[in-house]
C-alpha cells in the first residue's frame, strides 16, 4: 500500500512513528509543512520538517518534543553575549542541521533535494518531501500587524489575539516535484492530526496540492486534533475560531470538506457524528490522543484498519 501523510510538527511525527511501526519501509510519502518555516542567525530553519525526521530517526529529544536528544546550548549562550536574538533557541547538535541545509541551498540544491539528504542521514526510512521549493511563510495579523508564525508561536508564545492568517508566496508556490504525483497514485492519504490552520493549511495553500486531493481516486483519511473542542495541544482552537471553523471535529470536517472521505474523531466526540455524517464523511469514532507509543501504534492501526 502507498500512503501519503500530510505532515506538520509534533502531533504529526507522533502518528507518523506509530504508522512506522506497522508498514514496511518506503510505503510512506510524507509531506512536510514549510509554511514556518525561518531564517534564525542567517540559518535555514525547518522546524516541522526536522522534527519528523528527528522522530522517525530515532533522535528526538522525547521530554521537549523537538530538538535532539541529549543537546547542549554553549552556542546559545555565547549568542547571548553579541547580543543576537535569542527568542528562538537553538542547540548546537541542532545547529548542524540547519548549517548542513544552509551550505546545501546555498550551493543551488533545491529544499526537496537537501530534505531527502537530512532524511538519508537520519536514518529515516520513507520519503520526506517539503510541500513546495518555494517559500511559502505563514503570517498572522494581530492588533499591533503581522508576525511571522515562529515568532508568534515561540517569542510571543501565542499569547498574542489573531484576526487573519495569511500564506504569503503561496499563490506564486508550485508543489515540490513529487507531491502531486505521489497523491495521484497513492493508495490513501492520511491527513495527520496536526493544525488545520497553521500546519495543513499552508500544505494546501500551494496551487495544485488542494486539487490533487480531489482528484485522486485513493481514500482521503483525516485524524481531528480537536478534542472535546479544544486542541489536544498549541494554539490550533483559537486559530481554527479566527479563521471562522467550529473549534470542533466537526470544524475540522469543514475545513477538509471538498476531498475528504474518513474522520477519526475521539470518544469525547461520538455525539458529533451524526452532524459529521450529514456533511457526507464516515465518521470513525476511537482514542485519538496518543499516550505514549502504544498510543501512537494504537492509533495508527486503527487508521490503517480504516482504509483498509
Amino acid at each position: 500500500m502507498r500512503i501519503v501523510t500530510l505532515a506538520g510538527g509534533t502531533g504529526a511525527a507522533k502518528l507518523l512513528r506509530g504508522l512506522d511501526a506497522l508498514v514496511p519501509q518506503r510505503t510512506l510519502t510524507i509531506v512536510g509543512n514549510t509554511g514556518d518555516d525561518a531564517l534564525i542567525w542567517g540559518l535555514h530553519v525547518s522546524p516541522d520538517l526536522d522534527t519528523v525526521c528527528y522522530t522517525l530517526g530515532g533522535w528526538i529529544d522525547e521530554d521537549r518534543g523537538w530538538g535532539l536528544r541529549g543537546e547542549t546550548f554553549r552556542t546559545f549562550g555565547e549568542m547571548v553575549r553579541f547580543g543576537e536574538p535569542t527568542w528562538f533557541n537553538l542547540g548546537d547538535r541542532d545547529l548542524a542541521t540547519h548549517l548542513h541545509r544552509t551550505r546545501l541551498l546555498r550551493e543551488g540544491q533545491t529544499l526537496t533535494e537537501v530534505t531527502a539528504k537530512i532524511a538519508q542521514d537520519l536514518d529515516v526510512s520513507h520519503a520526506v518531501l517539503p510541500m513546495s521549493d518555494q517559500s511559502v511563510r505563514t503570517c498572522v495579523r494581530g492588533p499591533d500587524g503581522w508576525l511571522g508564525f515562529q515568532e508568534y508561536f515561540v517569542r510571543e508564545k501565542t499569547q498574542v489575539e489573531v484576526v487573519e492568517v495569511d500564506y504569503v508566496g503561496a499563490n506564486a508556490a508550485l508543489p515540490a516535484p513529487g507531491v502531486v504525483e505521489a497523491i495521484a497514485s497513492a493508495h490513501a492519504v492520511i491527513v495527520c492530526p496536526s493544525n488545520p490552520i497553521t500546519s495543513i493549511g499552508p500544505i494546501l495553500s500551494v496551487p495544485g496540492i488542494a486539487r490533487a486531493l480531489e482528484a485522486t481516486d485513493a481514500v482521503v483519511l483525516a485524524v481531528s486534533p480537536i478534542v472535546g473542542g479544544q486542541a489536544v495541544s498549541g494554539p490550533a482552537g483559537r486559530l481554527m475560531a479566527a479563521c471562522g471553523f467550529e473549534v470542533s471535529a466537526l470544524g475540522v470536517a469543514s475545513a477538509y470538506a471538498p476531498w475528504l472521505d474518513i474522520l477519526l474523531v475521539d470518544n469525547q466526540d461520538a455525539a458529533l457524528t451524526p452532524r459529521i455524517e450529514a456533511a457526507g464523511l464516515r465518521t470513525i469514532v476511537t482514542e485519538t490522543v496518543m499516550r505514549g507509543r502504544e498510543g501512537e501504534i494504537a492509533l495508527a492501526r486503527r487508521a490503517l484498519e480504516a482504509l483498509a
